[in-house]
């Protein structure tokens, strides 16, 4: 049984011969799949914060879009083709588009119809102040006497779970106290951006060699 993957903005069709690469008219059971996981970038995409694999079962259950099975499937695949970046939280993982998956998502976008768009944005809606709840933004700051310095610690949670801790040294209580404010506004933006900046690096990074000639 083939089915449909997505690589570098191209369809292909995938079976147990391996990939091969097809051209842009799929079946119709293959669009479908296609068009499910074109939505569900299209959900991580519009809600703008880190989504839980929980999260956007529910959605898809809810609207009847697909299964528990097949959303974790296409989860998985796209995050294991680039298309997603997914961050371990306890028993849970939550989800950002990268780069890739926008490309993509803008390529495939007619698959997603003005009904489901509409759809999206009003579970979106209803439902955005929950998945910020899930995620919990703390920030902190005070004033070390012996070094006369003040420290900002900030802080992003999935539960009881920390996905990231930042703590940074500044020059005034003001910018502390303006850096704590911002990273509480931001409503997880800042840390979706982090982790998509490292990513990028990353591939840069492993074909980088040291003077000696040696990989770090």
């Amino acid at each position: 049984m083939s089915s449909i993957c997505i690589i570098n903005r191209n369809i292909y069709r995938q079976g147990g011969g391996g990939i091969s690469q097809q051209n842009i008219n799929p079946t119709e059971p293959e669009r479908k799949q296609l068009e499910h996981k074109i939505i569900l970038l299209y959900l991580v995409d519009k809600i703008d914060v880190p989504i839980s694999n929980t999260q956007i079962i529910k959605f898809a259950v809810e609207e009847n879009f697909m299964n528990y099975y097949l959303v974790q499937k296409y989860l998985t695949e796209m995050a294991e083709n680039g298309y997603l970046d997914g961050v371990r939280s306890g028993s849970s993982t939550r989800y950002t588009i990268t780069d890739e998956g926008l490309k993509t998502l803008a390529t495939f976008t007619s698959y997603i119809s003005p009904n489901t768009k509409s759809r999206v944005a009003k579970y979106i809606n209803e439902h955005l102040g929950a998945v910020k709840q899930d995620l919990e933004i703390s920030a902190t700051h005070f004033y070390q006497r012996d070094t006369d310095e003040f420290f900002v610690k900030c802080a992003v949670y999935d539960d009881d779970n920390m996905l990231m801790e930042i703590n940074l040294s500044v020059v005034n209580k003001e910018q502390a106290l303006q850096i704590c404010n911002n990273w509480k506004d931001d409503e997880g933006r800042a840390y979706k951006e982090i982790i998509e900046i490292l990513l990028m690096r990353e591939t840069k990074d492993k074909g980088e060699l040291s003077e000696d000639g040696k990989s770090y």
